[in-house]
């Protein structure tokens, strides 16, 4: 049982409980959940309010002035008044229709839901950046069997190799031992002093692992520490489904979030592929930086990356990232910035990427999605009308 459960006990059978907060003078309040309906007798306003941990059958009709819930209330009458536009009318009625009091209702409860998810997400994350989850377009709510992780979900007969060795230095930025963990692998320190990635996109990203000498506080450590922005998952206006945006100033070159989900085989992913086609989605990205042998799918299990949209002028760009695993055929995804991102602005990557040939000769690098349809890729996709609205727009996603 909750604390909001045991409160809500306590007020009901009466019974004082300081831990709680339920004392003589408040014992009688009660807490509203949301407000279902409005009505005006006589110029007093009354709403039927839900009150939190009680059956709707116990909901009840109160004036206005008994209600310390102002909040609740002007999201109440934003609702409203929306509802009244959409039916053309430019006043508020002294009872409302069933039919505009049961979308208020299911705002309401929609409202609730999205709460109760956003919390349980940020309960489940293990990054800094906190997640927010707002609908204000329709009464879609959370979706059905989608399930939060932070690091790639293996998939059966999949193993990933723990990195064996470090480095030593003591300073990796500065005074590299033999090139730190990227020199090991015949490659340049991907980042600047400040975290920013400075590789072009197609060279591999190596950080500094669980073995290495180096402190949490290297800047060779950069995706393993997560999310660091507080971004919201929002529900699009043009029929693009749920999206992601950031709500802080992101500077150019930074890294944003991973792309994360199932690994599962390339046989696997072509299985799954016709199954998502005929549901009219996919989330299947290649890992095929130097062979296409896995896939990942985040169809139903995957981070915050599961809700980013496709643009063909996008504002993230991929890149393929190695911490603790040693198989080039399992990099980690992750997405960084690609110019200035503005807070409230959308955040987006392009579901066929092309990567400069130039990069490709040490990479192989194909970072698209497996909806793309290249010519490299052994999965064949249904074509897609493309809506992300840019001037450059390709007009169909693959």
């Amino acid at each position: 049982m909750s604390w909001d459960e045991m409160e809500v006990l306590c007020r009901r059978e009466r019974l004082r409980c300081r831990q709680l907060g339920v004392i003589g003078a408040n014992i009688n309040d009660y807490e509203v959940e949301f407000l279902c309906d409005y009505k005006k007798i006589r110029e007093e306003e009354f709403y039927l309010v839900k009150w939190k941990g009680y059956p709707e059958a116990d909901n009840s009709w109160e004036p206005k002035r008994n209600l310390k819930c102002s909040k609740l209330m002007k999201q109440f009458h934003q609702d409203l008044d929306l509802e009244l536009r959409r039916h053309k009318r430019r006043t508020t009625p002294k009872r409302l229709d069933k039919e505009v009091s049961s979308v208020l209702m299911q705002k309401a409860k929609l409202r609730q839901n999205l709460l109760r998810w956003e919390v349980h997400l940020n309960e489940t994350r293990n990054h800094p950046g906190h997640i927010f989850v707002v609908n204000d377009v329709d009464l879609e709510g959370p979706p059905k069997n989608f399930t939060y992780i932070n690091n790639y979900k293996v998939g059966q007969g999949i193993v990933l190799n723990v990195m064996a060795v470090g480095c030593e230095c003591k300073n990796c930025f500065d005074e590299p031992v033999n090139g730190c963990c990227p020199g090991a692998s015949l490659h340049r320190m991907a980042y600047n002093e400040k975290g920013q990635v400075r590789i072009r996109p197609g060279k591999p990203i190596y950080e500094c692992n669980s073995q290495c000498s180096c402190g949490p506080d290297c800047p060779n450590r950069v995706v393993q520490k997560g999310i660091q922005f507080d971004l919201c998952i929002f529900k699009t206006e043009n029929g693009r489904g749920w999206g992601v945006r950031t709500l802080q100033h992101i500077k150019k070159n930074v890294f944003v979030m991973e792309y994360v989900g199932e690994i599962i085989t390339t046989d696997e992913a072509e299985r799954r592929g016709h199954i998502y086609d005929r549901e009219g989605s996919t989330y299947l990205f290649d890992l095929d930086y130097v062979e296409d042998v896995y896939t990942v799918d985040a169809a139903h299990h995957g981070n915050i990356s599961h809700f980013v949209n496709h643009s063909c002028n996008p504002n993230l760009q991929v890149f393929n990232v190695f911490v603790d695993n040693i198989d080039e055929r399992l990099p980690r995804i992750a997405l960084f910035s690609t110019r200035p991102i503005r807070a409230g602005e959308e955040l987006t990557f392009d579901y066929k990427m092309h990567i400069d040939p130039v990069d490709t000769e040490s990479t192989k690098m194909d970072s698209s999605f497996s909806l793309a349809g290249l010519n490299s890729s052994p999965k064949k996709r249904i074509r897609v009308e493309c809506r992300c609205g840019s001037d450059s727009c390709r007009k169909y996603l693959f």
